[in-house]
């Protein structure tokens, strides 16, 4: 399930597109898109890897874009998947933990992360990558729905479950939940779980080569049981992340910020009510250009 980290950067005067520094990357000014259709409550954010694998994050909040980068927090690769598990922390330190995917062994790995504020600057102080599962070979998304971790791969879609043997974290075999159709899901978030018992399900939006941004239910008991709706029929194509976000004035509603690194633009949108399956009232557009290039994934 989701998971928060209450950590937040200190800005530096820096332009975000370059990333010339290792340290915090401040706001990159107000956005000029879509703002009266998206409320200022409303935030959202991605976490993102440049090429050289230092860790970035992506956000939207307060109607103002931003990209930050922490010191120290180097990968030293670039996961064809990732995926937050969980965190904590406050105004002065954090630790989180996540999965990558990697894009040549064909494992996942589990990636903890603790940070500190050392004189007014963010620091990576600790980094461990540790491998946690076979069998990761051509992941392109992967979405957490504790305790349940989703993965697209090839035409497939397969779900693992969370386990604890002996105290250690691992992960159970796939169980194969579709095998037609994933190679034109783009991206793949999770967005909440709803119901009890044998009607209890995960809800997971995303969005297809054709356009479409969909929503997806998987039954929990039975979960080669999904059915799904189109939200909305065409422009979603090409986004190549997609995550979701709250707005604190606004409960009911949420956030959803796409990017396209291929461009480097960005699309922030609000939708009203995150739980009644129609997107035909979902607003928002375009943020342009804002040297978005790094891969993003969905959050």
């Amino acid at each position: 399930m989701r998971k928060s980290i209450v950590a937040t950067a200190t800005a530096l005067s820096v332009v975000a597109t370059g990333l010339a520094v290792a340290g915090v990357v401040g706001p990159v000014g107000p956005a000029t898109a879509a703002l009266s259709d998206v409320p200022a409550d409303c935030g959202v954010s991605t976490a993102a890897y440049r090429s050289d694998g230092q860790r970035l994050s992506y956000a939207y909040r307060d109607r103002t874009t931003s990209t930050s980068a922490y010191v120290n927090d180097n990968l030293g690769w670039v996961p064809s998947a990732h995926q937050q598990i969980g965190g904590s922390g406050d105004d002065r330190f954090f630790r989180s933990t996540e999965y990558a995917a990697h894009p040549t062994d064909g494992w996942v790995y589990k990636v903890s992360r603790q940070g500190e504020l050392v004189d007014g600057t963010w620091e990576i102080t600790a980094q461990t990558a540790s491998r946690l599962k076979s069998g990761f070979a051509n992941t392109r998304v992967l979405a957490t729905a504790s305790p349940y971790l989703y993965r697209v791969a090839g035409t497939s879609l397969y779900r693992y479950t969370e386990t604890y043997v002996d105290d250690v974290f691992t992960l159970s075999s796939p169980v194969k939940l579709a095998g037609t159709g994933w190679d034109t899901v783009n991206t793949l978030t999770y967005e909440r779980s709803e119901g009890t018992g044998s009607a209890a399900v995960d809800v997971l939006i995303g969005t297809k080569t054709n356009g479409q941004l969909k929503e997806w239910r998987i039954n929990r008991a039975t979960p080669t049981t999904i059915s799904s709706k189109v939200l909305r029929s065409s422009g979603w194509a090409g986004f190549t992340s997609l995550s979701t976000g709250y707005c604190s004035a606004h409960p009911d509603g949420r956030v959803l910020l796409g990017i396209k690194a291929t461009s480097g633009a960005a699309s922030v949108h609000f939708d009203a009510n995150a739980k009644d399956g129609v997107g035909t009232d979902i607003a928002g557009g375009s943020l342009g250009s804002l040297g978005w290039t790094a891969k993003a994934y969905g959050q």
